[in-house]
């Protein structure tokens, strides 16, 4: 991508870090430094606009993942989960623009979220699962400051890391096909095409159909194509609804329908709603495992995230190293305190941002008009609510399409690299837990390096991993043979 030169310098001020910018600039082109980075106030907002119609569609797919019964039949409020997810993405997308000063947007991490959905909440319950994001939050902190987290990056094998994101991208995909009821529970057979081998009602072929437009409009590389084809599904959706030709039953999440005004207040009852009690309860090993595999959902993209997206922006050089990095590291991991609190799941940065990079945003100004924009949102709930379940869904399983892309990224024809990127990827939706993943993933990592006698390859911090995920394995039986109840 060509970048716009920057203008010369021709006078002496302090832009706040070391560097100098022409005078004369308004307070706005000082603190972001809009002008020593080549780019103007009217390209920064309409890279925050660009960035935030490519990742609004959270909104409506975190309170879909995070729908479920906790472990004492608890539900969380749809109102309340779409005003917790565009806060918290409002609040760490605009500490990003106004502290870390670059283009980069946070909301709530689907992998978190489906962690939280689909192996927290079966142990405790809603409060504490938000509790957990907060510890794992303060977890990846220390990590920043401490200068861990990027050593514990450089430890994992760059193929296991591919894997993660590829399993986990097949995981959500699992949840938008079972959501959207085009897959589900068999007779007889795990799984199945529809209830009973066909699909079944109106609502499911619009998922179908809102799928295929998705897709289609990424191959014409179309910005925004999911939340054009959510918008479009969801039209479509209201329109049948509203001639009567589906049955209000049909709907999963409730006929498509505006309820009152397209204007309410926003809905902050689960702020603060969080528990970190009754831990003993479930053990102190599951009670880490859930730490481990939420650090682990929220870790691995956003570095590589923020140094991809700061690379286009070219705020980064040829080693990676960016104005701010440790700064925009920082409020990534604050992300899964700030949305524990919020209780709307981890916050993480978003891919998306190099949208608004490709419109020319290069400051933390586009990603405060993108946190403005997330901040508004908190008083259109009641729109944001029409859409259907399985319109939505779709947009999952474009999600889960675009993290399997990493596949191209993977060695196949080295089976000490296949074998294990091959057993993360198929036990998170096999067994429908992410931990089981990357446990058998690292195991097996181990095993067929001691086997071609390459042990130093290994490294500390994966024999570390190795016998962690041994022991969680093995917890069970263990316990039994040793009379443990």
């Amino acid at each position: 991508m060509t970048h716009p030169s920057v203008e010369p310098r021709t006078t002496a001020e302090d832009a706040g870090d070391g560097s100098r910018v022409p005078a004369g600039r308004s307070w706005l082109d000082r603190y972001f430094h809009i002008s020593r980075r080549g780019s103007t106030v009217a390209r920064e907002v309409r890279g925050g606009v660009t960035t935030f119609m490519a990742m609004a569609y959270i909104l409506l797919l975190n309170p879909l993942i995070l729908s479920g019964k906790d472990v004492q039949g608890d539900t969380l409020g749809q109102k309340a989960l779409i005003t917790a997810t565009a806060f918290a993405a409002a609040l760490t997308t605009l500490l990003m623009g106004f502290v870390g000063k670059v283009p980069l947007a946070l909301a709530a991490g689907l992998s978190v979220s489906g962690v939280l959905s689909a192996q927290v909440v079966p142990n405790m319950t809603w409060p504490q699962a938000m509790g957990m994001c907060v510890l794992y939050g303060v977890v990846i902190m220390l990590l920043v400051v401490t200068g861990l987290r990027e050593m514990i990056m450089n430890a994992i094998p760059l193929a296991l890391k591919h894997g993660i994101t590829m399993g986990i991208g097949l995981f959500i995909a699992l949840i938008g096909f079972y959501k959207s009821g085009f897959v589900h529970q068999g007779k007889g057979t795990p799984l199945s095409l529809g209830p009973a081998g066909q699909l079944i009602g109106w609502p499911v072929l619009l998922f179908a159909g809102t799928l295929l437009l998705i897709f289609m409009l990424q191959a014409r590389n179309v910005p925004g194509a999911i939340l054009i084809g959510i918008v479009s599904g969801t039209v479509v959706a209201a329109v049948l609804n509203g001639l009567g030709v589906i049955d209000p039953r049909q709907w999963a999440s409730g006929a498509p329908e505006l309820h009152g005004g397209a204007v309410s207040m926003p809905d902050f009852s689960l702020f603060g709603h969080i528990g970190f009690g009754g831990w003993d309860k479930i053990g102190g090993m599951t009670v880490a495992v859930i730490v481990f595999t939420l650090v682990l959902a929220g870790f691995f993209d956003a570095m590589a995230t923020i140094i991809g997206v700061g690379t286009e922006a070219g705020l980064a050089d040829d080693k990676g190293r960016m104005p701010g990095l440790s700064k925009a590291l920082f409020i990534d991991g604050a992300g899964g305190a700030i949305g524990g609190l919020s209780g709307g799941s981890g916050q993480t940065v978003f891919i998306e941002s190099a949208t608004g990079v490709g419109e020319g945003a290069r400051t933390g100004l586009a990603s405060a008009v993108t946190g403005l924009l997330f901040a508004a949102c908190l008083f259109f709930t009641p729109v944001t609510a029409i859409v259907p379940q399985e319109v939505a869904s779709a947009a999952l399983v474009v999600i889960g399409a675009m993290m399997l892309m990493n596949a191209r990224h993977v060695d196949w024809g080295d089976r000490a690299t296949a074998i294990p990127v091959f057993l993360t990827v198929v036990l998170m939706p096999f067994t429908y837990t992410i931990t089981t993943g990357v446990a058998a993933g690292v195991i097996s990592y181990t095993a067929i390096k001691v086997a071609q006698g390459r042990v130093r390859e290994i490294g500390a911090f994966m024999w570390g991993l190795t016998v962690i995920f041994l022991v969680y394995f093995a917890l069970h039986p263990v316990e039994s043979w040793l009379g443990v109840h």
